[in-house]
């Protein structure tokens, strides 16, 4: 028979095992979750802490004009090297997509897919932008002054540049993943005559690759629904863009499905469906209460009604995910948060200097309506 003092060590040993346990397997968990993100993190938060101040933003809306504007902005290196360089929104989009580039070449091994997927955004806009400028027979020089030097189709973009229409972009890019997009979308460009079918099939395509990509992803559900959220927002917003603009050019829901994004985030397809049948674009912003995107274009509709511009609502939405993305680096400190929130706000920087840059070609262009058109 075990003796009563042998049977209190071994039942203390096993009550200090399972203590060990209880104690080590969620210590393990929370380094495996946290510890890959330790380094892009801290690359990230000293990134974070470059972005503009408001009062750097207010210093750069003072500039009188844009020799000034450039002069103001080689004070800073992540924009000096580019300034020179390019045209200065090719400048400053440059300097985003080596943003981009970075994330993506510093992103973790579980998400790096999900950056991998966004950085095709490059190869998008270049496509859009060659479409733009054979469509409107702009020169070689000027094609090429609209192109960002970043993405997978970089090496082919001299080649491109030189082509002469449209159907040879499309041609010059079959053997790539954006040739069926297009090839599909030709036809209804042949009947139209407009850039459309292009630019929202290629931004079906890029939304549905990064959401196929999160489908796949093993990590932490706090990091799968930041990344849902942001991406799911993005979606809504595209999705919204699509419908407004259809209805304010009299199009009909059959005219749009083929480039709506079915998996949504807070609208799915049947609402976004029902929101056609609104009889105008305020019906539509009706039919949003209920949905964060209701109030938000409900402020803008005033702005739209005044001025008949679609891009009120389209700098309404950006605002709403800026702001959304602004709160997950709070909300997962120690995760994909930080990455996110730098994105998203290096993203709305970029825009306002784009929209600043624009208005220093102007003379004397209104303060209050410049800080109106900022996000």
């Amino acid at each position: 028979m075990i003796d009563s003092p042998t049977m209190l060590k071994a039942l203390i040993s096993i009550i200090a095992a399972a203590g060990a346990i209880i104690i080590v397997v969620p210590t393990i968990r929370f380094l495996r979750d946290v510890v890959p993100f330790a380094y892009p993190t801290a690359r990230v938060r000293a990134r974070m802490g470059r972005l503009f101040t408001d009062r750097q933003l207010t210093e750069v809306m003072e500039t009188e004009n844009l020799r000034e504007f450039k002069n103001y902005l080689r004070g800073f290196p992540d924009y000096a090297k580019y300034i020179d360089e390019y045209p200065i929104e090719k400048a400053l989009e440059s300097q985003l997509a080596e943003i981009y580039q970075l994330i993506t070449e510093i992103a973790p091994k579980r998400i790096k897919k999900v950056f991998e997927a966004q950085f095709k955004k490059w190869d998008i806009k270049n496509i859009k932008s060659l479409l733009t400028a054979k469509d409107t027979g702009l020169s070689p020089e000027e094609t090429t002054n609209l192109l960002i030097p970043f993405g997978e189709l970089k090496d082919k973009l001299k080649k491109l540049t030189d082509l002469k229409t449209v159907q040879d972009i499309i041609t010059a890019l079959e053997d790539t993943e954006y040739g069926p997009i297009l090839e599909a979308a030709l036809s209804d460009y042949e009947k139209t005559r407009m850039l459309l079918p292009f630019e929202a099939a290629l931004d079906k395509y890029y939304m549905e690759t990064i959401l196929e990509v999160l489908e796949e992803l093993s990590i932490p559900k706090e990091d799968a629904e930041i990344l849902r959220t942001y991406f799911g927002a993005q979606i809504d917003a595209t999705n919204l863009k699509i419908i407004l603009r259809a209805k304010a050019d009299n199009l009909k829901y059959e005219d749009i499905s083929p480039y709506i994004i079915p998996e949504s985030y807070q609208l799915p397809e049947w609402k976004l469906e029902y929101l056609m049948e609104a009889e105008d674009i305020k019906g539509i912003i009706n039919e949003l209460e209920g949905t964060d995107y209701g109030p938000i274009l409900a402020e803008a509709l005033p702005e739209y009604e005044e001025t008949g511009s679609l891009a009120t609502f389209e700098r309404a939405l950006e605002k709403y995910i800026n702001e959304t993305a602004r709160t997950f680096a709070l909300k997962r400190p120690l995760g994909v948060g930080p990455i996110i929130t730098f994105l998203s706000r290096k993203e709305a920087e970029i825009k306002n200097l784009k929209v600043i840059a624009r208005t220093k070609r102007e003379p004397s262009f209104p303060e209050p309506i410049l800080k109106e058109m900022l996000i």
